[in-house]
């Protein structure tokens, strides 16, 4: 399943295993608790997933826990003027690579993963995320 998660430094497409979050639908799945730094943004969900972001220059750095898959994960992401480049990789082996393009006020990201899922997700301001 893919997740798109959106900081300060903009919005970022995260392939997340199916059942990680497959608990029923719940206002709590997309509340978290942040601590924030002056390099790291640290999050935990209310099932105890968990990710950090840091940035260094145009890339980003992120790492996180799924709780219910019991898998760690990385991510990068290197921007390129409106196109962000990234690739991740997750303790039981799977991997995934894409991009996220801006145009004007749309985000479109891509991602195939070594598990054989591809996902398109499209968000802008006054439709949302599909």
């Amino acid at each position: 399943m893919i997740r798109v998660l959106c900081v300060s430094a903009g919005c970022v497409a995260l392939l997340l295993s199916t059942h990680a979050w497959a608990a029923p639908p719940s206002p709590k799945l997309d509340q978290a608790l942040c601590t924030r730094s002056a390099t790291l943004l640290a999050c935990v969900d209310a099932y105890d997933n968990q990710y950090s972001v840091a940035m260094k220059g145009t890339t980003m750095y992120l790492r996180g826990y799924e709780s219910v898959a019991n898998r760690t994960w990385a991510q990068t992401n290197s921007r390129y003027g409106a196109m962000t480049f990234f690739t991740g990789l997750a303790s039981d082996g799977e991997a995934w690579v894409g991009y996220i393009q801006k145009v004007g006020w749309t985000t479109i990201s891509r991602v195939s993963s070594s598990s054989g899922s591809r996902s398109k997700i499209t968000c802008d301001r006054v439709m949302g995320c599909r």
